[in-house]
Formats: C-alpha cells, sequence, structure tokens
C-alpha cells in the first residue's frame, strides 16, 4: 500500500542511504508524558463485546496487553497563543467579486473530479483519470469518499456529503483488498477522514466509524514492546498470529500517528489510542539527542528494539516529514504540551543549521528550500554538508514552522516561514507550466546573507548534472531546467498540496493579498494542464511544453490540495487554525476547549 505522497521511494540519492552502526550506550533523563501528572485518569475498558455473528476487531483479545495506562493530558495551558492573524485586509466590492469568482472555479473543478469518482469509482478506492476505470491502491475501503467526506462539508455539498455519509456505513474494515496495508496511510486518510468529518458535522455515525477503524489499527500495535508493525499483514493479525514490530522502519511511518489517535480518544474518552501512540513519542523524546544529528531522527529506525538513534540519513523530505510537522501541532491538540513544544525547538536546531539552505537565483531572492544531510556521529555537525536537493514535499515546511513561530512566540522563525514559502513559491514560478517538479536540486549560496547570481557556477553544475559533449547552456534548454536549477531528478507533478498548504498558513497568519494573487497563478497552471474529461490526472513532466498526463488521481487532490486553495480564497473564519489541527492530510480535528 505504498502512496507517492509523503515518501519517495525510487532514485533514493547515496546521502540518505543508511548503515546499521553501533548503537551508543549514552542515555539522556527526559521528562515524559508517563510521569507527568493528569487530572483525569482512564482505564482499559473491556472490548465491546458485539454478538452479530460477524467479525469485529474490538473482540480481538490482545495478546499483549498494557498493564499501566497513560492516560489523556488534561489541557495544561487555559490559551494557546494564536496563529492566525488578529486582522486581514478589508475587501473593496470588486476584490470581494474576484475572489468568490476564484473560490467559485476553485469548487467548480472539485465537483468536477468528485463526480467523476462519484459517477465511475462509487466505493472504490480512486478513479484513473484517463480510462474512467477504478482501482483500490488503499484496500478498496473507498479511500477517496473518506478522504472527501470533510471537503464536501467545508464546500457546502451537503447533499454530497449526506450520501457519502451514508455510503461509508457500507466500509467493511474485517476484510481487505490487500494482504498488506500501511499503517500510517490508513491512519492519516481513513482515521483522520472520519474523526475530521464528525468534528465538523456532528454526525455520530462518523465517530462510530472512527472507532471501528481505530480498533482496527490498535490491534497493529499488539507487539511484545508495544511498538506498531507500520508494514502490517492484516490477515495474519486477524487470524491471531503473533506480531513483532520491524528492525527497519520509516521514521515519518512510526511517527505520524499522534493526531489522530490522540484526538480519537478525545473524542470517544478512551485513552487506549493516546496510550499507544504516546508509548511511541515519549521513545522519540528520550532519544532525540541522541542520535548522530541531535535533535533530528534518521530516515530508518528500529522499532523491534526501540532505538531511534542509530542510522545516519536525515530529511525533512519524503519518509520523515510529518513526524516533524506533527510535533507543533500536537502541542496544540493538547492543550499545550512541554514535552512535544521541547521536541520541536530542538529539532529546529539542527533544521535551520543543516537542512534549510539558501539557493543561488538570478534574482537574488532570499529565500530558503529544504535539503538534506548526513552525519557519522564525529564529524562536527557544524562541518556537515547540506545536499541541495529540494522535494516538493518539503515545501510543509513554511506552514510547519509558521505554525510553530505563532505558537512559541518567535519573530525569528517566522521570517524563515516566510523565506521557506517563497522557496516553494520560487520553485513553481521558475518553471515551464508554473509548475514544481517532484525533486529538483539547485546550486547552494556559500553565504546565506550575500549570494550574488553566478551564471558560470550554475553552467557548470548543470554540466555535472547532465552527460554530453553538448554546452551547458544547450543541456539546460534540452532538459527544461531554468536557471539557478542544476538538475530536474524527478519531472513529475502528482496534484500534490505540500506548496499550497504553506501558502495557505502563511496567508492565514500574515494576511498578505500577494499570497493569493500567487496562489491563483499555481491554481490556474494546475488544472490548465491536469484536467481530464473525467476528473484531474497526475503528469509525467509537469516541465514538459505538452505534459503527458498518467492515469492516476490520489485522493489527496480532494482532501488536500483543492481545499487548500478553497480554504485560501474563504473567510478566514472558516476552518480558522485557532480551532482546528490539520492533520497531514489536511483533516481539520477540533481542538478542544
Amino acid at each position: 500500500m505504498i502512496r507517492k505522497h509523503r515518501y519517495i521511494w525510487l532514485c533514493v540519492p547515496a546521502v540518505l542511504i543508511v548503515l546499521i552502526l553501533s548503537s551508543s550506550s549514552w542515555r539522556t533523563s527526559r521528562k515524559s508524558f508517563a510521569s507527568i501528572p493528569h487530572a483525569t485518569v482512564h482505564t482499559l475498558p473491556a472490548a465491546t463485546e458485539l454478538d452479530d455473528g460477524l467479525f469485529h476487531w474490538a473482540n480481538l483479545p490482545q495478546k499483549y496487553p498494557v498493564d499501566s495506562m497513560i492516560p489523556i493530558p488534561a489541557p495544561s495551558l487555559k490559551n494557546l497563543p494564536k496563529i492566525q492573524g488578529t486582522t486581514f485586509p478589508r475587501e473593496s466590492r470588486d476584490d470581494r467579486q474576484v475572489r468568490l469568482a476564484r473560490l467559485a472555479e476553485v469548487k467548480s473543478n472539485f465537483t468536477h473530479a468528485w463526480n467523476g469518482y462519484k459517477s465511475r469509482a462509487w466505493l472504490r478506492d480512486e478513479v484513473m483519470p484517463l480510462s474512467g476505470g477504478a482501482h483500490d491502491p488503499f484496500g478498496g475501503w473507498a479511500a477517496t469518499l473518506v478522504d472527501s467526506l470533510d471537503t464536501l462539508w467545508i464546500m457546502d455539498l451537503k447533499d454530497d456529503f449526506r450520501a457519502a455519509v451514508k455510503a461509508s456505513e457500507q466500509i467493511d474494515f474485517s476484510t481487505c483488498a490487500l494482504r498488506e496495508i500501511n499503517v500510517f496511510e490508513t491512519t492519516i486518510r481513513y482515521l483522520g477522514g472520519f474523526l475530521a468529518a464528525y468534528d465538523l458535522s456532528g454526525e455520530q455515525v462518523l465517530l462510530t466509524k472512527a472507532r471501528e477503524i481505530g480498533d482496527m489499527l490498535y490491534k497493529a500495535f499488539d507487539t511484545p514492546n508495544r511498538m506498531p508493525i507500520t508494514r502490517w499483514d492484516f490477515q495474519a493479525a486477524k487470524a491471531g498470529k503473533l506480531q513483532e514490530a520491524g528492525a527497519s522502519v520509516l521514521v515519518a511511518e512510526l511517527g505520524s500517528l499522534s493526531l489522530e489517535f490522540t484526538r480519537l480518544s478525545q473524542a470517544t474518552g478512551d485513552a487506549r489510542y493516546f496510550d499507544a501512540i504516546q508509548r511511541i513519542m515519549n521513545i522519540f523524546d528520550e532519544q532525540q539527542l541522541q542520535t548522530k544529528l541531535p535533535g533530528m531522527w534518521p530516515v530508518v529506525v528500529n522499532a523491534k528494539e526501540k532505538k531511534f538513534f542509530e542510522r545516519n540519513g536525515f530529511t525533512i523530505g519524503g519518509m520523515a516529514d510529518s513526524l516533524y510537522e506533527y510535533l507543533p501541532k500536537q502541542y496544540a491538540l493538547l492543550g499545550g504540551s512541554e514535552q512535544y513544544r521541547r521536541m520541536y525547538e530542538n529539532a529546529m536546531e539542527p533544521m535551520k543549521r543543516n537542512i534549510f539552505y539558501r539557493p543561488m537565483t538570478a534574482n537574488g531572492d532570499d529565500i530558503l528550500l529544504a535539503g538534506q544531510t548526513s552525519s557519522d556521529g564525529i564529524v562536527d555537525v557544524t562541518q556537515l554538508t547540506t545536499e541541495p536537493q529540494a522535494q516538493h514535499l518539503g515545501c510543509f515546511a513554511g506552514g510547519m514552522v509558521g505554525i510553530g513561530a505563532k505558537l512559541f512566540g518567535n519573530q525569528d522563525d517566522l521570517n524563515i516561514a516566510r523565506r521557506l514559502v517563497e522557496g516553494c513559491l520560487w520553485g513553481y514560478e521558475v518553471h515551464n507550466n508554473g509548475m514544481m517538479p517532484e525533486i529538483i536540486h539547485t546550486v547552494p549560496c556559500a553565504n546565506q546573507t550575500l549570494c550574488a547570481w553566478d551564471e558560470q557556477r550554475w553552467l557548470e553544475k548543470v554540466n555535472e548534472a547532465y552527460r554530453g559533449d553538448e554546452p551547458a547552456s544547450m543541456k539546460a534548454l534540452k532538459h527544461n531546467v531554468p536557471k539557478g536549477v542544476a538538475k530536474i531528478d524527478d519531472a513529475r507533478y502528482i496534484l500534490r498540496p505540500e506548496a499550497i498548504e504553506s501558502v495557505f498558513i502563511l496567508y492565514r497568519i500574515t494576511g498578505d493579498p500577494k499570497l493569493r494573487e500567487r496562489a491563483w497563478d499555481m491554481f490556474t497552471n494546475i488544472v490548465k494542464y491536469t484536467k481530464t474529461d473525467v476528473a484531474h490526472a497526475a503528469l509525467e513532466d509537469c516541465t514538459a511544453k505538452e505534459p503527458a498526463k498518467s492515469d492516476r488521481m490520489e485522493s489527496f487532490w480532494l482532501a488536500e490540495t483543492l481545499k487548500y486553495f478553497y480554504l485560501l480564497f474563504s473567510e478566514p473564519t472558516l476552518i480558522s487554525l485557532d480551532e482546528y489541527v490539520l492533520n497531514t492530510e489536511a483533516h481539520p480535528l477540533r481542538r478542544p476547549g
């Protein structure tokens, strides 16, 4: 169940090839949730006895039951700092008409894609936008339907929402089209989708479905050390076979379950789900300063032995991203948490030093992109080289840093957030057709303060990236490489949301109207090249003169990308960032209080 959303699976650069090295015996003493007082203690409730002759995950006994439950914490702060701006520019009548027309255009494209799914792939995972067929890469549990529930509500498509809610009751999580499911993907799409739709609408059946899938996923944690199996053999677990967590696990898949499981515990009063993920996060916390790049965790960790510090590849791009994204968001969802604030601020130090870099641009733009690095734990971290590989997936960083800056009162970080958003806007605006490819390499500045354009240096990097005897200028032209980009590693555009996500968040923080204008250019370019008779399609090469389309539309196009565009042109009170936390699939989870 591989999704080309948060992770990049092919052509992983050498800097991210991780090696298993001997573990360190050094430990730090860190306070975790297990030792923090709580207002309410919940005990493990008995499994719901459903005697209807059908299989229910809630009735399946745990082979390694929890003896002592970590309780759901009460909010530690009465009021958190505001994320959204307190004032937004007043609209003229003409400006309002333009905004509403753009809002309607975003909604029209959503309904176009939704109707294609509804008419050709109802209750299947995805519609195929070229052939009009349907396929089930996520288990056959109607991924697009569940992922789109809250978008339907937000766009006031209530009839479609009610029909989708009714249809969702038919989804049977006791059977699956796949032998192995991705626990992370299932959590963010299905559990997050049901919870957000419940938080928005109050429809009790949605909370029932959320708990149904939560009980299924909870079984993936039934291992000797309570670490989950991230690539989970569904049928083996159902048959009652013994389970064990993996020795090589992608860090984002292990560390990006906290928001959804916490919200499920908050909504149901059942501490099991929070307990499950907090055990994971306590280990991340305890070992954060023991890694080879203290403050960040390697891309691959050992869940079987609970060693999250041994390996040496570090990034906030694919395979790691949402682990970091969830730290400030979990702080907000819990109503304040010293543990999650500390973890976020510890991670920001190496990000600023070793991950964020300034690329050289023809106009001397003061922008940042997120790269990657490798550390053996011996070389001074201030001397590590940042590989200037920029992923579209890394464009979430501007929004993350912006939220953290507001929650923790750090004005300098808000400037970093702006520069990160500007970096991804540059990635869109500098390329042919106005879309940023999946992966590019750029030319890093030697100095973040002064970075004059050096055409010869750029051409040298292009020449290094592409083989052949032709001049570098011809190579750049042949491969659609714009000035400032050294290489386009992966030219696809697969309807990704990360750039518009950060533009939306920064707009909600600052109210800068220029962000809306530039986002509109992004939207019109994307729709121009991706729209089909059925829905919208991913592009094989978004820089080509006539980009070829792929027969794939992942559900995040409706769940995230179009939702973020819609919210950007909506009134700022719609899904306020001071009332909701959006998970990594853009599902708004209501903040308690």
